[in-house]
């Protein structure tokens, strides 16, 4: 029968406290029981109490990145479905890998809805962040509501700064609502001072051509696609809604219930 390891001296406890280091606290008394029985030498004892110590701090930062990420839902590329997308394969494999951002560059999905674009945008952004970076989502909405605050009180630019902490901003549904002059001009701020610093990722249902019928000045439009897309993976993604034909498979499956009742 394995003896119960000794319980931590006090001073060993309140240094333990200090550091801090938590998750080393919480196996010590264990991993000094099995050094013991199992006659570690030194560095053997040292090397498994930190790599316990690092593996919960890593896995604790990225707990809190994906909660600081604010994804509206869990998406992967695991549960994307490639074969039936109109998005090449070697293109969501580069975007699911850390590439994109290493290389600055900004992800730009355009498309029909339906058709997976935030599901690429969202599974990218998680990627990223359990790939060690921090991400930041917005729909395109609360973003320039968020813009329009720090206008108010003077405050825009600590506002940009502060999304430009994060190593990719995630802007999603752009151009589901036109935007006013100074909306226009707030956008193009924030893109404007994430050029060359920070990977973007938008993802809008108007072609590039037509940004126009949200964007009320032509002039500022061309320039906020300008520095959007001189470093961008451009995605065009195509086809039918993914979720009208779910529902149309549900419908027939319903109907056909109905036909045919289960005895």
């Amino acid at each position: 029968m394995t003896a119960a390891p000794s319980a931590l001296t006090p001073d060993l406890v309140a240094g333990l406290k200090r550091v801090p280091l938590a998750h080393f606290r919480a196996v010590a008394e264990e991993v000094l029981q099995t050094a013991t029985t199992q006659r570690w030498r030194p560095e053997q004892l040292l090397r498994s109490l930190l790599a316990t110590e690092i593996a919960g701090r890593d896995a604790a930062n990225q707990t809190a990145r994906l909660k600081g990420a604010s994804f509206p839902v869990e998406k992967s590329f695991e549960d994307f479905q490639v074969s039936v997308s109109s998005v090449p394969p070697a293109t969501v494999d580069y975007v699911a890998s850390p590439e994109w951002l290493r290389a600055r560059e900004n992800l730009c999905l355009v498309g029909p809805a339906g058709t997976g674009k935030s599901h690429l945008l969202v599974a990218a952004g998680r990627a990223a962040v359990l790939a060690g970076y921090r991400v930041k989502y917005l729909i395109a909405a609360d973003l320039i509501e968020t813009l329009y605050r720090g206008l108010a009180d003077n405050t825009v630019g600590k506002v940009i700064d502060g999304l430009l902490r994060h190593d990719a901003i995630i802007v999603d549904e752009l151009g589901f609502a036109p935007l006013d002059d100074v909306g226009t001009q707030l956008l193009f701020r924030f893109v404007a001072a994430a050029y060359e610093r920070r990977s973007l990722g938008i993802a809008s249902h108007w072609p590039f051509d037509q940004w126009g019928h949200f964007l009320p000045q032509p002039s500022t439009a061309a320039s906020l696609l300008d520095r959007l897309l001189h470093h961008a993976v451009i995605i065009v993604t195509a086809g039918e809604s993914f979720r009208m034909k779910e529902a149309r498979t549900r419908t027939g499956l319903a109907s056909a219930e109905r036909r045919h009742p289960t005895p």
